[in-house]
């Protein structure tokens, strides 16, 4: 107990010196070792023993990680290094590594300055690993690179150590032209890997050892030596020379910026205000006397506390008893307590300065993605914008009548945990839908409602869900009122892929100021007068308002807005969602009286306008794809290609690295269903195989039918495919 309580005032003294601070992610491909990595970093603050370091998966509490065998949720521990005889506090977050939980990383982006790239160096750089770097340089985040698995180059594959020596420094190169393509301007501001400086390390987690240009100059354990050692299976001595965590926080601590170095440059991109106003100010200096500016990045359910929010903050302090506002809602919520994490437990704290990151209870209102300040109507934080999109959906339904309500309760929750569920509840046909980024995704939900909520679940087999989109020009079609006062006149084309890709990367947004806006939409080839009258992004939909001089116009705004959205979320095919699409308002008129031109006037009449737009567009379905990735041995080659081409799949490229075969390609997700089980038979076992999500594709022509008709049965629509007059009353 007394070593717990100095552990607390060791980090609370830290947290009041940001200089000290460096908050930090550990982010990499599924199984390169992450976790691993982290219990020595944890070892090395005492936090655990250095026996179990490497075994224990300190981070991973969670009995579903432990049985499954990988990280499922971030996980934060803040623990105090010293290093050249000074204390610092360092936030460390431990993300998972698949693909399926790619949100949590995401997230988890957005909390830390600066993150730990994990390559195993017999692997090497996975899809993963650079969705990963991607999104960690999107949101300004400094990368240093560590080289796990060094044994199995010596042990398994029996390379010399020239061959060793060149196998790493290629794995160096091709992580610097991946940051070189993903960000150049920050390539050239330094932010390279490099060896020679000490922003690479080598090593072995599991074996809790590690080696750094630096370090080799102070201890005189070289490349030479590590090779001896591990071709002697000696790998007690070399963690006794070569102790990973010493040469990591060396890496970390030199290299990672402090909240004070790094907020100057990340606010510039995660936030749109005035930068010059107090606000901006408070946060670019980190200042712990400002308004307070405090990011949601996870939500957690405590069984005695709670919800509990976690979050970056940026300016201002936060303590218990304060009153604050959520972005979005004008209740004021109270804090009610503050804490740091260290792994699975909370420590209370007085109060959390500007530059840490702190989990805080009371904040019903929170959502993942909310901004939490003490002035009202701050501009909030730009939206986590994720990599991939729920691509699966499967029904879910309570087993026991009584637990209905709780059911609903229960999914409104998950949701707000994790932003990159969807849910669906439809009061008029009792389903409730379920979309997340895979199979897996949605079994660990699924499975977590029933033991953590104790709501009892059945869950249908897994659907796809698809996009509409129109291919075309059409229009103007016109939309009346019920009464008969008002029309609408709107047509509608597909949008160019460069301003959907802008608009999905969140480059672009409405919280932008408008002419930064503009100018972006021109850039990526939009005509002046269309980019002047973006009105509302949806998802990557836009409506223009192309009118002059319409009376009541601006009233009749934001409803004509609603209409547009509601047909955005359900697209008159499917009532699935919609993507892609410009919609245009050309022309409208209006009844003088604002009785005559309320809700249930406007929002029919544009709804019905845009919906026979879209049927006359040649409105189609686009269908998720995947890329998916496997490496073969040559002789089952021939099992692994056969079984993507039998799943409309098409194979992008085929390169050999030894006896194995690596295969590119990429399929449907409606076709990629029980695809473990099948490529492991078709392999005997040993085919390695990774997917990442690879964007929206139309749907062929001869499956549109049969696909649109399954699902208007599956939702309760009529089975006849709509036609433009069932919307235009003529």
């Amino acid at each position: 107990m007394g070593r717990r309580k100095k552990m607390v005032e060791r980090v609370t003294v830290l947290m009041n010196e940001p200089e000290m601070i460096r908050n930090i992610g550990i982010v990499a491909h599924i199984d390169h070792g992450k976790t691993t990595l982290t219990d020595n970093i944890l070892a090395g603050a005492g936090m655990i023993s250095k026996e179990l370091a490497g075994r224990q998966l300190f981070t991973d509490s969670d009995e579903e990680e432990q049985e499954r065998g990988i990280t499922i949720d971030s996980a934060c521990v803040s623990m105090v290094h010293e290093y050249q005889d000074k204390e610092y506090l360092i936030n460390l977050i431990d993300t998972p590594g698949h693909v399926d939980f790619g949100g949590d990383v995401t997230r988890a982006m957005r909390a830390v300055d600066g993150a730990v790239i994990v390559i195993d160096a017999v692997e090497g750089t996975m899809p993963q690993t650079e969705t990963v770097l991607r999104q960690a340089l999107k949101e300004h985040v400094k990368p240093v690179l560590f080289i796990n698995k060094v044994d199995r180059l010596v042990n398994e594959l029996q390379v010399d150590l020239q061959e060793m020596q060149n196998r790493l420094g290629k794995l160096i190169d091709h992580v610097n032209k991946l940051i070189k393509g993903m960000n150049e301007e920050k390539y050239k501001a330094g932010w390279r890997v490099d060896a020679s400086n000490g922003t690479v390390a080598f090593g072995s987690a599991l074996y809790n050892w590690a080696i750094s240009v630096p370090f080799i100059e102070k201890s005189g354990v070289g490349f030479k030596e590590v090779y001896d050692f591990c071709h002697k299976e000696d790998m007690k001595s070399l963690a006794e020379n070569c102790p990973l965590h010493e040469v990591m926080n060396d890496m970390i601590i030199r290299f990672l910026p402090s909240p004070i170095d790094a907020q100057k440059d990340r606010v510039n991109v995660i936030w749109h205000g005035d930068k010059t106003s107090k606000t901006g100010k408070d946060m670019m200096e980190a200042n712990p006397d400002g308004e307070l500016a405090f990011m949601v990045t996870d939500i957690s359910m405590d069984p005695h506390a709670g919800e509990v929010s976690t979050g970056r903050l940026f300016s201002g302090s936060i303590k218990r008893g304060m009153e604050i506002y959520v972005s979005g809602t004008t209740n004021t919520n109270r804090v009610q307590q503050v804490g740091v994490f260290m792994g699975p437990e909370r420590l209370e704290v007085e109060t959390i300065p500007a530059g840490n990151i702190a989990a805080v209870t009371g904040i019903r209102d929170a959502y993942v993605g909310a901004t939490v300040s003490t002035i009202m109507d701050m501009i909030p934080f730009e939206s986590i914008k994720h990599a991939s999109e729920p691509v699966v959906t499967v029904a879910v339904e309570a087993k026991h009548m009584k637990d209905l309500p709780k059911l609903v309760e229960v999914l409104r929750q998950v949701a707000k945990e994790d932003n990159t569920l969807k849910i669906t509840i439809n009061e008029e046909t009792g389903e409730h839908l379920l979309s997340g980024m895979g199979e897996l995704h949605l079994e660990i939900i699924g499975h977590r409602i029933e033991r953590d909520k104790g709501v009892e679940i059945t869950t249908s087999a897994p659907l796809v869900v698809y996009r509409e989109t129109v291919q075309k020009h059409a229009g103007p079609t016109e939309g009346k009122s019920p009464n008969r006062h008002n029309r609408f006149y709107i047509d509608v084309e597909p949008l160019d892929n460069e301003i959907v890709d802008l608009i999905k990367s969140g480059e672009v947004s409405m919280r932008m100021p408008e002419l930064e806006r503009r100018n972006k939409f021109m850039e990526n080839g939009m005509a002046k007068d269309e980019a002047k009258g973006i009105t509302q992004i949806y998802e990557s939909n836009i409506i223009i308002n192309m009118t002059k001089g319409i009376q009541y116009l601006n009233e009749t705004m934001e409803l004509i807005i609603d209409g547009f959205e509601e047909v955005m979320k359900a697209g008159p095919l499917t009532r699935e969602p919609c993507q892609g699409i410009k919609v245009r308002l050309v022309d409208a008129k209006l009844h003088e009286d604002a009785i005559h031109r309320g809700p249930a006037q406007v929002i029919p009449a544009v709804r019905s306008a845009i919906h026979a737009a879209m049927l006359m567009a040649d409105d189609t379905l686009l269908e998720p794809y995947q890329k998916v990735f496997i490496q073969v041995p040559q002789n089952n080659m021939g099992g692994a290609t056969s079984e993507i081409q039998g799943r409309r799949g098409v194979i992008s490229d085929m390169s050999q690295e030894g006896d194995m075969t690596i295969i590119e390609s990429k399929a449907p997700v409606a076709e990629l269903f029980g695809f473990a089980g099948d490529i492991r038979s078709a392999t005997e076992g040993r085919a390695m195989w990774s997917t990442e999500f690879a964007g929206f594709e139309t749907l062929p022509n001869s499956l549109l039918k049969e696909i649109v008709t399954q699902i208007r049965q599956r939702k309760g629509l009529k089975l006849e495919i709509p036609k433009p007059s069932d919307f235009i009353s003529q």
